[in-house]
């Protein structure tokens, strides 16, 4: 509350603030104006400075002000330096390492009293976080970023000098790699109006516009140091994460959010971001900027945890997300009568216009100038709060507490069912005021006994147990994520005993007393979506992103929620986990045998077979070293160089090899060197790319292909494996947009062009699986196989005018949730997987299969009325009895179908090896 009011005086003051605001000239003129160095206007029309002339100025304006210090917060994927401004007075900066240290104690919240968090408050600098550019196309932002900076170091007015003695501002570009590539192609047409934005790749590296969706993860090196800087080294107390482009009819959507917001959250997170809001509506609004638009304006909610702004959210960080219009190359506002009409999201509309660069920059350096006032005139506030979210939140992790969601709500109307009808009668109260009137009421018993039920208790802590881990190596990724995103993790040095279990030393320990706590739940526990449609009986609300994405389901991580308090503290984990050593054990001379369960058993075998040595798959069950491992085991023959391999692999891989007298007993399928297409497009398929990263992380080799050789044929002379992603099959190019003409292209750029099609492209492949090529389908990609002729169909269509449709939204709808599905693990296409897996499902195709018919058979299902394990279904009834991994044969060769979303983001752990076995066991079987 006391934001909302510390808000309202703001606007007050803000026609005032407006009209002192004037720049005055600058303090020196050794402060190098960014013209002489970028080659152009930042803001001008049809001009785009690119990073690396951006960064020369940087460095060139470091050495002159002292007002600035330049940080590199570490490498990017193409190995540039990632550079972090630091804009405050000199004394501040001169002070800086006392304010990192003041906002770390702030923000952890630990061995402060209120009274000692008051005085660090009063002690401090309102930290602030800025950043631009994420998604590279989104040009607005990262130009406004030259000018801002350039004003901060050369204002003296009150303003500025105020912002500067109060804030200490963080400016970043969140993708350099990205704003190199957009800007020089841009540029690259010596005519302005030529000038384009349909760049050929991707603009992060790997995964494009899914640079925003990692966050949680980490898998990236952008975010990685994003994180870093944000929850490990400065602690920042707002932070404002600059997109663009607006909504249609408007020029800029600022929160609030629409609903749902994430039920682990800190509730004065989502209060303080709505304070933040308003104030920089209203300075716009003052300063004669028409045109913000909120809630009805996007569906953007606090619910996803994966983007630079949410993560946030799970640590406390009031967070601003704004999208703003405007292009280098002029545009025009249209007219949209319904954003004519003003209301409570949209104050001021805007008329339609022409719209040039520099007034989309003005409006970004005055929401730059709002989030640093509301700093400033709030500064004892903003930092003490982060204090009070800390603190709130260790006292709820070391003490009993209950997470209220939609599923517990559904638990009270149930049991309400059963009792009898609450009083109508309400002491002092009228039946009729309000809409909360008395029909809404159940006992109050209920709150006790259901919502506080002991079972449903959130977690003191969680225990990883050492010898409970199918796959260390993901287990020790997983808590990595952690780690990167500022949790504690600690490192049982003994054994210890809980609850009168016993856990080994080695084990990790989660707990929930920490100010991170919300990032803890939500990486543990099932997101539970409500149910969220336009009516009853409507159709669903599409969410902001995906609804279910907890990751130790998506790892397979096991662990053992401790609801009656933490086991006694352990030494905490410092840094980034390395591996527990893997070993070569035992003495035999036969060869090795080594465990499928772990993803990184991919990586050895592909060093091997780098180097032409043999390896096969055990496909029975074996027993070394005094365990039972399941099918799939690698048997490595012995040789000089295959022990040298295995040798230097085990310890740094985390795997264990089991050195044997004889081959293990019964059949095996002999693993060969694969050649690997793996299929992309013109401007980047992310889900191509997000398979890019991860064959490289387990040392896949691989070739892109795209369209056009597809579409020539003869594939087989080339390829072993075709892989197909999600998102691969319906798109001219990134976003839609029409492919530009060859001779519009640099001649390394023209091989990408095209489109796959039924008519050109599917025979083709069809042709390349006949003639004894594996093809491999992902997702949404998987409805090729009926067009190349394997006989399933997609259980969730219907039959209309003669052609099967997709069911409605109404029947069913699952945008992006965790399912349990069951597994044949005696398929060597599941080999290493778990009877039961959770899969990433994202409405994607699942089949039916014609019984009897032995060129299909199935290899993952769903086999219940009620799938779900984290996040959002509906209808999913429907999935009970259906396929989702389908083993196929075609001529010669295999066409493999993964339904689910088994490659999602690079998180799903669990199921890379539905990927992984489909790549080495398609073409062994050819080779018999």
């Amino acid at each position: 509350m006391r934001i909302f009011l510390l808000t309202t005086t703001l606007f007050a003051a803000f026609a005032v603030t407006s009209a002192q605001a004037q720049l005055a000239p600058p303090t020196s003129a050794r402060i190098t104006d960014p013209k002489d160095v970028v080659g152009g206007v930042p803001g001008s029309d049809y001009f785009l400075a690119n990073y690396t002339k951006i960064t020369e100025w940087l460095k060139t304006v470091a050495g002159e002000s002292d007002r600035m210090k330049l940080v590199s917060i570490g490498k990017t994927a193409e190995g540039r330096d990632q550079w972090m401004v630091v804009v405050s007075s000199p004394e501040n900066l001169r002070n800086l390492e006392r304010h990192k240290e003041i906002a770390k104690k702030l923000a952890l919240a630990r061995g402060l009293t209120d009274d000692q968090a008051h005085a660090l408050a009063r002690e401090g600098k309102a930290m602030v976080w800025i950043d631009a550019g994420v998604h590279a196309t989104e040009t607005v932002n990262g130009q406004a970023h030259i000018q801002i900076i350039q004003e901060l170091l050369t204002g003296n007015d009150p303003e500025t000098l105020r912002f500067l003695d109060d804030d200490i501002a963080l400016f970043v570009y969140a993708n350099p790699d990205g704003l190199e590539l957009v800007a020089n192609w841009y540029m690259r047409q010596a005519d302005p109006k030529a000038r384009k934005m349909d760049i050929p790749l991707l603009y992060q590296h790997y995964v494009g516009h899914d640079n925003n969706r990692d966050s949680f993860a980490a898998t990236q090196a952008e975010t990685t140091n994003i994180n870093k800087a944000m929850y490990r080294d400065w602690f920042p107390q707002l932070n404002y994460n600059q997109h663009q482009t607006g909504p249609v009819g408007t020029v800029v959507f600022i929160p609030p959010f629409r609903d749902p917001y994430n039920y682990n959250n800190e509730p004065l997170v989502i209060n303080e971001t709505d304070g933040l809001a308003y104030a920089m509506h209203g300075r716009l609004i003052a300063e004669g900027k028409p045109g913000s638009i909120m809630r009805s304006g996007a569906p953007y909610s606090t619910w996803f945890n994966g983007g630079l702004r949410t993560v946030g959210y799970f640590h406390n960080v009031p967070g601003i997300l704004t999208e703003i219009i405007g292009n280098p190359t002029p545009m025009e506002i249209p007219l949209v009568p319904r954003h004519q009409l003003a209301r409570e999201d949209l104050a001021a509309p805007i008329a339609p216009q022409t719209w040039h660069f520099q007034q989309s920059i003005d409006y970004v350096k005055t929401l730059d100038r709002a989030i640093l006032d509301y700093a400033s005139r709030n500064r004892e506030t903003v930092l003490y709060n982060r204090y009070v979210m800390g603190r709130n939140q260790v006292r709820k992790g070391s003490e009993d507490s209950w997470v209220i969601t939609p599923k517990r709500i559904e638990a009270v109307n149930e049991a309400a069912k059963a009792l009898k009808p609450a009083s109508t009668a309400q002491a002092g109260g009228d039946s009729d005021s309000g809409s909360n009137n008395n029909r809404e009421t159940v006992s109050s018993d209920l709150y006790k006994t259901v919502l506080q039920d002991p079972a449903k208790r959130a977690p003191r802590a969680y225990v990883l147990p050492a010898d409970a881990q199918p796959d260390m190596p993901t287990t020790i990724a997983f808590l990595n994520t952690l780690i990167k995103n500022g949790i504690e993790v600690q490192l049982a040095n003994a054994p210890f005993t809980y609850a009168g279990k016993s856990y080994p030393a080695g084990s990790y320990i989660v707990r929930a007393d920490q100010a991170f706590r919300p990032h803890v739940l939500d990486m543990f526990e099932p997101q539970d979506h409500p149910q969220d449609f336009a009516y009853p009986g409507g159709p669903p609300l599409r969410p902001y992103d995906i609804t279910g994405y907890t990751l130790a389901f998506q790892m397979n991580v096991k662990f053992d929620r401790l609801l009656d308090g933490a086991p006694p503290a352990m030494p905490i984990v410092p840094d980034l986990l390395a591996l527990p050593s893997g070993h070569a054990i035992g003495n035999g001379k036969a060869g090795y045998v080594v465990s499928h369960a772990t993803n990184n058993s991919f990586r050895l075998a592909n060093r091997l077979l780098k180097e032409k040595l043999p390896v096969y798959w055990l496909k029975n069950a074996v027993s070394v070293g005094g365990q039972t491992l399941a099918p799939g085991a690698l048997w490595i023959p012995a040789s000089a160089r295959a022990k040298a391999i295995v040798d230097a692999s085990v310890a740094p891989l985390g795997i264990d090899a089991y050195a044997v007298d004889a081959k293990p007993a019964g059949e095996s399928v002999a693993i060969r060197p694969v050649r690997i297409g793996l299929v992309d497009i013109y401007g980047g398929s992310m889900a191509s790319g997000w398979n890019r990263w991860i064959f490289e992380q387990f040392e896949f080799p691989y070739t892109k292909v795209f369209p056009q050789e597809l579409d020539a044929g003869k594939l087989n002379a080339k390829y072993d494996v075709l892989v197909f992603q999600s998102d691969i099959f319906g798109r001219e190019g990134r976003g839609n947009r029409a492919l530009p003409k060859a001779g519009e292209l640099p001649a390394e750029y023209r091989k990408m062009l095209g489109s796959l099609t039924d008519d050109k492209t599917l025979p083709q492949i069809a042709a390349f699986a006949k003639a004894g090529g594996t093809v491999i389908a992902v997702g949404n990609a998987t409805s090729l196989g009926a067009k190349v002729g394997l006989p399933v169909t997609n259980a969730l269509t219907t039959e209309k005018d003669g052609k099967r449709v997709p069911l409605s939204g109404n029947q069913f709808y699952i945008p992006g949730s965790i399912l349990s599905a069951q597994v044949d693990v005696n398929d060597p296409l599941a080999y290493g997987m778990p009877e039961t897996a959770d899969v990433f499902y994202y409405n994607n195709p699942v089949y039916t299969l014609p019984s009897g018919d032995q060129s299909v058979r199935r290899v993952a299902w769903f086999a219940s009325d009620d799938p779900l394990r984290s996040g959002w279904v509906w209808g999913e009834k429907k999935l009970n009895g259906t396929t989702a991994v389908v083993d196929g044969t075609l001529g010669k060769g295999h066409v493999y179908l993964l339904g689910p979303e088994v490659t999602q983001r690079g998180q799903s752990y669990s199921t890379f090896k539905f990927l992984f076995n489909a790549v080495l066991y398609g073409p062994a079987q050819a080779a018999k």
